[in-house]
Order: C-alpha cells, then sequence, then structure tokens
C-alpha cells in the first residue's frame, strides 16, 4: 500500500514538472463549439511570453462561393493578445471563420515550442441542419459534485473524495459536449478568503492529470453551486461574489455570463435541445430567511432574483427547441428536500412553475446536481404533463444516501435511486413526432446502474 502510495506521487510529480517545464500548467481544450466558431482554453506558467494555436481541418470542407465550388481556409495560425505573466493566467483563444459540421485538429505552442500531449485535440463544429434535415440524434454527458483531495488543507479523517478514474471513463466515452452541474471544484476554508485563494482552487483543480484527456474528449460547459462559488450554502451576502464570477469566467468556456457584469446564466443549444443554465447562488437570498410572511410566501426570498426569472422566462417563451432543459445546482421538484431545494423559496418556486403551466410551455425538464446521490423526482400536475427532476451526483464527493421520509420517496421514480458515484450519459434520438430523451446512469467504471427516459409526446400540453 505504502508502495502505491510513493508511485502515485512520483507518477503526478513527474507529470506536474512536465507540464512546468513547457509552460503548460493545464489544458488545452476546446469548448463554446458554435458552427463556425469555438474557443481553445488553456492555462500558462507565469514565465511565458507567448502563445498560439494552430488550428487546421482534418478534412478541407468545400463550400460554394459565387456559384463556384472552393475550398475554404483549412488552416489558421492564432496568437493570444491578452495579458500573461500573472500569478494564474488561464487563458481563452477564439478561433473564427470555420466551416460546419467539419473536424479541427488543434496544436498550442508556447513561446514557439509545440507543447506535446499524450490525447487528441481536436473538435467539430455544429452542424446547420435548421430548415434542411431532421434535427440530428446526439448524445451529451452531465452531473456534478467533483472533490479532489488536498489533505493539508482537508477536514481531518476519512477523505472526502473518492476515486477520480470517473473522468477516464467519460473521456472514453462518446458524447457531443459535457455539462458541469455545480460543485465543479470545492473551496475550502483557506481559499474563499480572497480571490487568490478561490483561484488557487480553480488553478489546482483544473492542473490534475486525470482531467486533461476528459476535458480534451468534448466541449465543457457549467453552471456553479456553493462549494465552487464560495463557502457552503453561500447566496447574494458573499462578500467576494463578484471575485468569484471571474474566476468562474476564467475557468470556463460557456457562450455567455449573465447580464450587466451579474451572475453566470446563459443559455447552450445543440440540436433541437437547449439547456438553460442557470445561476442558483449570485442573486440567491440566504437559505435561513423565512420563507413564509403572515401565511403566505415572502416575496423578499428571491432564489433566481427578479433580472434572471425574467430572462428564464422570456428564454422559455422564445425557445422552439423539443426539450427545454433548465440546469440547476440545487433540486427542484423534491418536496421532501429538507436541505437546499428551490422548494424552499416558495414564491419564485411557485412563480416558475405557474409560469411554465399558464404559458403551455411543452418539452420542459429540470436537470440538478448537489445531493451526492442520483434519482428522478415528479410532478405531476393535474391539467398539465408530468415534470421530471434529474438529479446526476456525485462524481468524486462522498455519498449521501437519501434517509428519513426521503428514503422511500413517493416523488421519486421507481429505479432511479443511486448511491454511488456516478455520471449520466444523455441521449435525444428519434424521430421529431416522437424524440425520446434518454438518461443512463453510469458508475465509475462504466456500469449502467439506471436508465430512466421520457418521450417529446409525453411532455406536449394536454388537449
Amino acid at each position: 500500500m505504502r508502495f502505491s502510495i510513493i508511485l502515485l506521487f512520483i507518477l503526478y510529480f513527474n507529470a506536474f514538472v512536465f507540464a512546468q517545464k513547457d509552460g503548460l500548467i493545464s489544458g488545452p481544450w476546446a469548448g463554446n463549439v458554435q458552427m463556425r466558431t469555438a474557443q481553445i482554453w488553456l492555462e500558462v506558467t507565469a514565465a511565458t511570453k507567448k502563445v498560439q494555436v494552430k488550428c487546421t481541418a482534418i478534412k478541407a470542407p468545400v463550400v460554394k462561393i459565387r456559384g463556384e465550388w472552393e475550398a475554404t481556409k483549412a488552416n489558421q495560425l492564432v496568437t493570444y493578445k491578452g495579458a500573461l505573466g500573472n500569478d494564474f493566467n488561464p487563458i481563452k483563444i477564439n478561433i473564427n471563420g470555420l466551416e460546419i459540421n467539419t473536424t479541427y485538429r488543434y496544436e498550442v505552442f508556447i513561446d514557439d515550442k509545440k507543447v506535446q500531449t499524450n490525447f487528441e485535440t481536436k473538435f467539430t463544429t455544429q452542424d446547420l441542419w435548421q430548415y434542411r434535415k431532421p434535427a440530428p440524434d446526439f448524445t451529451f454527458l452531465a452531473g456534478s459534485c467533483a472533490y479532489i483531495n488536498q489533505p493539508e488543507y482537508d477536514r481531518p479523517g476519512k477523505p472526502y473524495g473518492g476515486d477520480s478514474s470517473i473522468f477516464e471513463t467519460m473521456a472514453k466515452t462518446q458524447a457531443a459536449y459535457h455539462v458541469w452541474m455545480g460543485d465543479n471544484w470545492y473551496t475550502r476554508e483557506v481559499d474563499f478568503g480572497s480571490a487568490w485563494g478561490m483561484n488557487y482552487r480553480a488553478s489546482r483543480d483544473r492542473s490534475q492529470q486525470v482531467y486533461q484527456k476528459f476535458m480534451a474528449s468534448m466541449p465543457q460547459y457549467a453552471i456553479w453551486d456553493d462549494h465552487d462559488y464560495g463557502p457552503n450554502d453561500a447566496g447574494k451576502s458573499f462578500i467576494l461574489k463578484d471575485e468569484s464570477r471571474e474566476v468562474f469566467k476564467n475557468y470556463t468556456l460557456n457562450p455567455s455570463y449573465g447580464e450587466d457584469q451579474k451572475g453566470i446564466y446563459t443559455i447552450v443549444n445543440y440540436s433541437d435541445v437547449d439547456m438553460f443554465l442557470t445561476d442558483d447562488r449570485f442573486f440567491r437570498t440566504e437559505d435561513e430567511m423565512p420563507d413564509s410572511v403572515n401565511g403566505k410566501p415572502s416575496t423578499d426570498k428571491h432564489f433566481f432574483g427578479l433580472t434572471q426569472m425574467e430572462w428564464l422566462k422570456n428564454s422559455l417563451i422564445y425557445s422552439t427547441a423539443t426539450f427545454k432543459i433548465i440546469v440547476i445546482g440545487s433540486q427542484v421538484l423534491n418536496p421532501l428536500n429538507k436541505y437546499e431545494c428551490m422548494q424552499h423559496y416558495s414564491y419564485e418556486y411557485q412563480q416558475l412553475i405557474q409560469f411554465i403551466t399558464e404559458q403551455k410551455i411543452p418539452g420542459v425538464i429540470f436537470f440538478s446536481g448537489d445531493r451526492h446521490h442520483s434519482e428522478v423526482v415528479q410532478l405531476q400536475q393535474k391539467g398539465f404533463y408530468t415534470l421530471y427532476d434529474a438529479t446526476i451526483s456525485s462524481y468524486t464527493a462522498g455519498i449521501s444516501k437519501p434517509t428519513g421520509i426521503e428514503k422511500n420517496n413517493p416523488f421519486r421514480v421507481a429505479g432511479t435511486l443511486v448511491e454511488e458515484n456516478n455520471f449520466g450519459k444523455v441521449s435525444v434520438t428519434g424521430p421529431k413526432e416522437n424524440r425520446v430523451l434518454k438518461i443512463d446512469f453510469f458508475g465509475t467504471k462504466g456500469n449502467n446502474i439506471a436508465t430512466w427516459s421520457v418521450s417529446s409526446k409525453e411532455l406536449q400540453v394536454p388537449l
């Protein structure tokens, strides 16, 4: 056992030294991949002076230009023009002028030397299917709660972080993209007292060797929850929330981050699915605030806040997607959840459910993280389709099994409880008139633990 620990330390140290030697701390990986644009993310050392990305089409695309078919620019070299030399140097490089449904390979050069990786670095732009052909079938991965141990700063006792080889399993799982659903890293007491500390935590976790191949294997999108936002259960009163937002922005590649420099909410579109990535922290009233006043829901207790709620309502109305997935760090529909849950913010909870119902919005599903177990909870309503909340948790953080009245939760869909580390593989398939969304819950080593599915027909408003 002692020999194994020493061997693992040597392997990690060698990998770290190699990364530092060529100026690379973590990455590279591609994200925010659209039809004709993408971004490349990496973090470099403070000594780095120059970063470039060379992007090459594996098969040069051909498009019609002025009536003639011509090959488009298949190669480009982009130089990073932002600041370098800081304590932390996560950078994003925009790749523009790409072609639809085309696979590109990219290479990174640091101070004019090519960075060598032991994994593929490529991405495929989205297809232009609208008004031309059926929505493409596709798969994406989702989950939450990734705890990487650091004994000198962790709480005493049994390590909270488990087997991180789940990310090796996920790297081998074919998917169009992955969604981190909160607690993507865990700040400790030594971290969330300063902007430097929060940067340190994000940087250290993203530099772990086990992440590198996985991050590069597919585009990555993310929301946050309390632990990658700040202290446990933190809300709008967290004094460094603006700094935390900057850290989150610097270590993710989302299409956008809230409005007016506040919050991190955005939308990811892929095929006929819209994913509403919400922010359950920046505007959130603290949990202990009374939920009711004189027997009525308190209008002073906010979960999303006024601005984000208006954005979400308007976005749902505007969306024509078959499936409208609202991604939230905390559970939404579970009435027996005594911990963090949107149900405990009854004014906004009732407002959102009522809006979906009264506006007759089809195809809504909630995805959530946080609970350290997975399950699908349902809300049956008279005269409306059943709403579902698919919780997928956790990747490596310690398991929390349902107890008390939650142990045999009557609102849980039978056969969906998972009480071990897991991730979700979400498949969207089928003809236009009856698309099916299926979640396979896979364990650390890729064993299929549970499956749940729902069709677009089931999520239509009754006539």
